[in-house]
């Protein structure tokens, strides 16, 4: 520091080789206070950085208080330098502020923007989305909302990186900075270079394309000033090396304010939310992200030796993943980083030179292995913790006592959770869970279960990023607790839903999250909404969820009384729609209708099984398929499907079933219908039907083979479409039952013969090995007395 100038202490975000100069030159110049670039709404937060329940990465928040949705943050590592000036600042008792943009404007900027999703550099995954990029990045362009326009957009680092001759400008930095012990003789040293080339491209580039960075660097010189006159020019500045060669041009007061004049501005709050090392990554879609975020905060830990440490974290995971990886790996692994950093004019084995020993010693060539150390070291999932005092919306609050209650910690690495809905824990579990997707907030994705396919069991697929804290702060408008939220949301959309399979969808819903209050209006609107609507197809789309929500019902203990009636209702107006419906269709319209004969044929059976003023309407279903398969205005598809169906639920003998076969399938029906009846019929799993019944694999191949040239390659995407879908060993066994004829033999046991791996007759000994197996799986063996013989009526 020298007269009245600052110490400037120009910085690469996120860089650890910054962080630690950072903290060399703090603790040689000992400045009487330290000044940050960052929103200076969040002064008041920087305290908390130094409680023990603050775990970086974590990042400032900041959203607008009338459109939480629109947001910006402005994220911190360890290894990131302001991180390091904080923690420096705090633990000597000198003052820290932020001297960046207030929130306030940077926000209100992003609202005058028609689209913001059309910027090159926003931060936030999905389009359209109202997020700004994280305003403190040097190397990246800093404003979301300036139109990327004729300027031309310099990436300071790729600049420079390109005149020295790299190719990349992670490796040209890490050559220059993270590699050369910067500051270790003169702590100034990294900063006065660093600023002379940043000088030098702000003389040749302007700003860069950065036009409103014009604007934030006139309001930090400001700021600047006034800690100049409050302590006595004895002032310390870390903010990215970009903004250097301006915070020191001598400019007048006066023109920096007109600068500011008239900026828009929103209510703003701002808070501390976790973040993740994923999210810090370029792959994560934040704008200032770096590659290898792992990495660098290996680098910036590691007190010694960081390319052994590093090859010992890569053995250790690897073992983990059952892979051999011995101490003589590791040794060899670092002789040969060390060897290619040589090799290639480095002063220490990088990234690259550890990588490609890793794939060549411990992944022996292979890629596989070598993706999941990217993944999960040079990335990684650490995911920041935020004390309990952090301020945050009343929802976010309620959130997190729940998350402790049920021991529901949320984690950046993706997992599976089992739920069993018998349990209360797991039940509230599914609750919450549950009541987050109906207020966006997508924590948790349900999978389909692995060990069972009852209701009373969910999984579901867990992983937390940090952008959920603002759908969190978007949904706190519905309500102060996650329940209040979910009802007032639900009942809300309810009101708004555009079509009846929204409305059913939504009871399904309202259900499975436990949400008392809130079905009663669903249920008057789905009565109304069902009631209006004359579209089969759409009642169909509706039943499915209705009478999956019943069976939720019943795991829940939920009355569904309401909805049983409203099913069966729609059931009634689907049975007398369906017929007429089903004439004169397409063949698109034929197949989406086919689907839905599906879907209501699913949706009847667990109608069915629920007993009450439902039980018969199995009957005037099946009443309904027959009627459907006999009439040859239907669509070839549906008539198909409708007796495979009918076939299926023992409503059709085989001998009627082969019967209408062969008269769909005689020489007088076209083709193209033939092959459509055909699709429909063995369809969706009707592979093995044509392998058990060799009568009807002998109509279809007498068919088939009997089609004129001229129309086989008209109804050879059909048949393709079909038989594509089975499974390989259902598709061999009908080649092997073609080629041999089917039809020659008669009986079960026949239609194995000539097929490779069958005999004629049974095999007892082959059967004796599997009973041990199976007396296992029947729980036989905790059973005293009984024989082996006992397994038929067991398994009967």
């Amino acid at each position: 520091m020298t007269g009245t100038e600052p110490l400037l202490l120009g910085v690469r975000h996120h860089g650890p080789g910054s962080a630690r100069a950072v903290r060399a030159a703090l603790a040689a110049a000992w400045p009487r206070v330290v000044l940050i670039e960052g929103p200076p709404e969040a002064d008041p937060l920087i305290p908390l950085a130094a409680d023990e329940d603050m775990r970086p990465p974590v990042a400032l928040l900041a959203h607008a208080v009338d459109e939480p949705g629109r947001s910006a943050f402005w994220p911190l590592a360890e290894f990131s330098p302001e991180w390091v000036a904080i923690r420096w600042a705090l633990e000597h008792g000198v003052p820290a502020r932020f001297i960046d943009l207030p929130a306030t404007h940077t926000l209100a900027w992003g609202r005058e923007e028609k689209d913001t999703s059309e910027t090159p550099d926003t931060e936030g995954e999905p389009t359209g989305e109202k997020r700004q990029p994280d305003p403190t990045a040097p190397d990246t362009p800093s404003d979301p909302d300036t139109p990327s326009g004729p300027d031309i957009r310099v990436d300071p680092l790729a600049v420079l990186a390109e005149t020295a001759g790299y190719d990349d400008p992670e490796r040209w930095w890490e050559d220059v900075v993270e590699h050369r012990g910067a500051g270790e003789r003169d702590p100034f040293a990294p900063f006065t270079a660093l600023e002379e080339a940043m000088g030098a491209l702000r003389e040749t580039y302007g700003a860069g394309g950065h036009d409103r960075d014009l604007v934030r660097e006139a309001y930090m010189r400001l700021q600047v000033r006034a800690a100049q006159r409050e302590f006595e020019d004895d002032v310390a500045v870390v903010c990215g090396a970009w903004h250097v060669p301006a915070l020191r041009q001598r400019t007048a007061v006066a023109a920096d304010r007109a600068l500011l004049k008239g900026l828009p501005k929103v209510k703003a709050e701002l808070t501390w939310v976790p973040w993740t090392h994923r999210r810090l990554s370029r792959a994560g879609g934040y704008g200032a992200g770096i590659d290898s975020p792992g990495w660098y905060g290996h680098l910036f830990a590691a007190p010694d030796r960081p390319v052994e440490r590093w090859m010992t974290k890569v053995a250790g995971l690897l073992r983990e993943e059952d892979r051999i990886v011995s101490p003589a790996h590791v040794i060899e692994a670092v002789r040969l980083a060390e060897t290619l950093a040589v090799m290639r004019g480095r002063p220490l084995a990088g990234l690259g030179e550890t990588t490609d020993a890793i794939r060549a010693v411990m992944c022996e060539g292979s890629d596989v292995p070598l993706s999941l150390v990217r993944d999960r070291l040079v990335v990684g999932d650490v995911l920041g913790e935020v004390p309990p005092g952090a301020p945050a919306v009343p929802l976010q609050r309620d959130l997190d006592r729940q998350q402790r209650r049920l021991r529901l910690k949320p984690e950046a690495l993706e997992r599976e959770l089992e739920l069993d809905l018998r349990k209360e824990t797991d039940a509230a579990r599914s609750r919450l869970l549950h009541r987050l997707r109906l207020l966006a907030v997508e924590w948790g994705e349900p999978i389909a279960s692995r060990g069972s396919t009852g209701t009373f069991r969910e999984t579901w697929r867990l992983r937390w990023e940090p952008e959920l804290a603002v759908r969190v702060a978007e949904a706190g408008v519905w309500g102060t607790t996650v329940l209040a939220a979910a009802t007032a949301k639900a009942e809300a959309d309810a009101i708004g839903a555009q079509s009846l399979a929204d409305v059913t969808a939504l009871a399904e819903h309202c259900l499975l999250a436990e949400l008392p209050d809130t079905l009663p209006v669903v249920m008057r609107i789905l009565a109304d909404r069902a009631a209006l609507d004359t579209d089969v197809g759409h009642l169909a789309q509706a039943l499915p969820a209705l009478v999956r929500s019943l069976r939720y019902g019943d795991v829940r203990g939920t009355d569904t009384g309401a909805l049983t009636e409203v099913a069966a209702g729609l059931a009634e107006r689907i049975f007398v729609g369906l017929p007429p419906a089903c004439t004169a269709l397409d063949a698109d319209a034929a197949e989406e209708m086919r689907r839905h004969v599906d879907a209501v044929h699913g949706a009847v059976g667990l109608l069915g099984d629920a007993g009450g003023e439902t039980s018969d309407l199995s009957g005037r279903w099946r009443a309904v398929l027959r009627t459907l398969s006999a009439r040859d205005t239907v669509p070839g598809v549906i008539r198909g499907r409708a007796v495979r169906l009918l076939l299926d639920g023992g409503e059709l003998g085989p001998d009627e079933a082969a019967r209408l076969m062969g008269l769909v399938l005689s020489p007088g029906t076209p083709p193209a219908d033939a092959a459509a009846w055909i699709e429909g019929f063995v369809g969706g799993g009707g592979g093995l039907l044509l392998v058990h019944d060799e009568r009807l694999l002998g109509l279809v191949d007498a068919w088939l083979t009997g089609v004129p040239a001229e129309a086989f390659t008209d109804v050879l995407p059909l048949l393709r479409r079909t038989f594509s879908a089975y499974e390989p060993g259902v598709r061999r066994t009908l080649g092997e039952l073609v080629r041999r004829g089917p039809g020659k033999q008669t009986g079960a046991v026949a239609t194995a013969v000539g097929i490779s791996g069958f005999g004629a007759e049974l095999d007892a000994g082959r059967a004796d090995a599997v009973v041990p197996v199976l007396r296992l799986m029947l729980g036989l063996d905790d059973l005293a007395g009984n024989s082996d013989n006992e397994l038929v009526g067991v398994a009967g």
